[in-house]
């Protein structure tokens, strides 16, 4: 009897035990839910992220969305050249596409930026820079050049001239600056020369005088021949001492112009009406050149020359340059790493003793021919 009381009461003081600590542990649960509830109640509100659709936006709401992130988080593509702090080399590296590029002072000749400036690649159009010089210098204006039946196949780019008519010198050299015909370039060529084969020698000579060494010509209008080839330091070298005659400035920087028979000839160089300070440059591409570029800006009492090869964004890769290139110079300057009184360069010597007539041309043009020849036996 005394047993089953003992165990009675055990037992009951037991589950008066259990309950209570059930009832604490349900008060903890209430007041801890109760505490988190108070803390997501008193915390501020956090940004709510609204998903929007493209559907639910209208185009310019689009565009003003990304001019707006734009503004709030400058880009790799944004920042660059554009800043007031010009890249460091390797970040303009990223910017650009062509295979090469070169800016460089054209008062000085010094090198602002390089990269692969000495790689030789197909020059594409680029090399009727010298076509031009050496027809210049060949040919009065009135000259008449009779055009060939291969000189009138020429593919384009080209101003479909006819074979067997005669044009004026001035019209075709235009047409080869501005233009960039092939047509007009082995007219000239061969005009001047007899062949466009030994006008190239011509044109390998002017690029020697001008300073270029690693160019080779192998055809008047550039369009790719085996083992015709330039690069981005010579196309510069050679633009900036053509931009000191004052003919050669003249016809480069010209917009368009009227041919003496009625055509109008456009310029292939759109950075003269988009890229300030344009002072002149010439456009260039074939397959295996791909985009080719050499041109002169100034600006502020400062001139820079701009030269790419193997590029496939030529008019942003030219802006990005040209943009850097003037920012840079500023600060090379201030740093007193920029020479400030120009380099000695000398004029550009005619190829033609005299402008005469265009047999006088061809006569001259022989005479270096046959120098040429001598120093190549030699």
């Amino acid at each position: 009897m005394i047993f089953c009381l003992k165990s009675f009461v055990a037992i009951f003081v037991s589950a008066v035990v259990c309950f209570f600590t059930a009832h604490n542990a349900l008060a903890d649960i209430s007041s801890t839910a109760a505490v988190i509830t108070s803390v997501v109640k008193q915390k501020p509100d956090a940004p709510q992220v609204r998903r929007t659709s493209v559907q639910q936006l209208g185009p310019l709401a689009i565009s003003g969305k990304i001019s707006d992130t734009a503004k709030r988080r400058p880009s790799t593509a944004q920042g660059s050249a554009f800043d007031a702090t010009p890249l460091a080399p390797a970040g303009l590296r990223t910017r650009l596409t062509a295979r090469s590029a070169i800016i460089m002072d054209a008062g000085t000749g010094q090198i602002i930026y390089a990269h692969e400036p000495d790689r030789a690649g197909q020059p594409a159009s680029t090399i009727k820079v010298l076509t031009g010089l050496v027809a210049m210098n060949a040919l009065r204006d009135s000259s008449l050049i009779k055009v060939s039946h291969r000189a009138a196949k020429m593919p384009r780019s080209k101003i479909y001239l006819h074979q067997g008519r005669q044009y004026r010198a001035d019209d075709l050299i235009n047409a080869v600056l501005i233009a960039s015909a092939n047509d007009a370039s082995v007219a000239l060529a061969e005009w001047v020369a007899g062949s466009e084969k030994t006008f190239a020698k011509l044109m390998n000579r002017k690029a020697r005088e001008l300073g270029a060494r690693s160019t080779v010509c192998k055809s008047a209008s550039g369009l790719t021949v085996r083992g015709q080839r330039s690069t981005v330091r010579d196309l510069a070298v050679v633009f900036t001492r053509a931009m000191e005659d004052a003919e050669f400035a003249r016809r480069i920087s010209t917009v368009r112009v009227n041919t003496s028979y009625g055509r109008r000839l456009n310029n292939h160089n759109k950075a003269l009406w988009a890229i300030e300070g344009a002072k002149g440059g010439k456009t260039g591409y074939t397959h295996a050149a791909r985009q080719t570029y050499v041109g002169m800006f100034e600006r502020r009492g400062g001139a820079i020359t701009v030269a790419i090869m193997g590029s496939e964004t030529m008019w942003d890769d030219v802006a990005t340059l040209v943009e850097y290139g003037f920012k840079r110079r500023s600060q090379l300057i201030a740093e007193g790493k920029l020479a400030s009184k120009p380099a000695m360069i000398a004029s550009l010597k005619p190829l033609a003793d005299e402008q005469g007539s265009a047999a006088q041309g061809r006569v001259s043009a022989r005479r270096i021919l046959s120098q040429v020849s001598k120093q190549s036996k030699m």
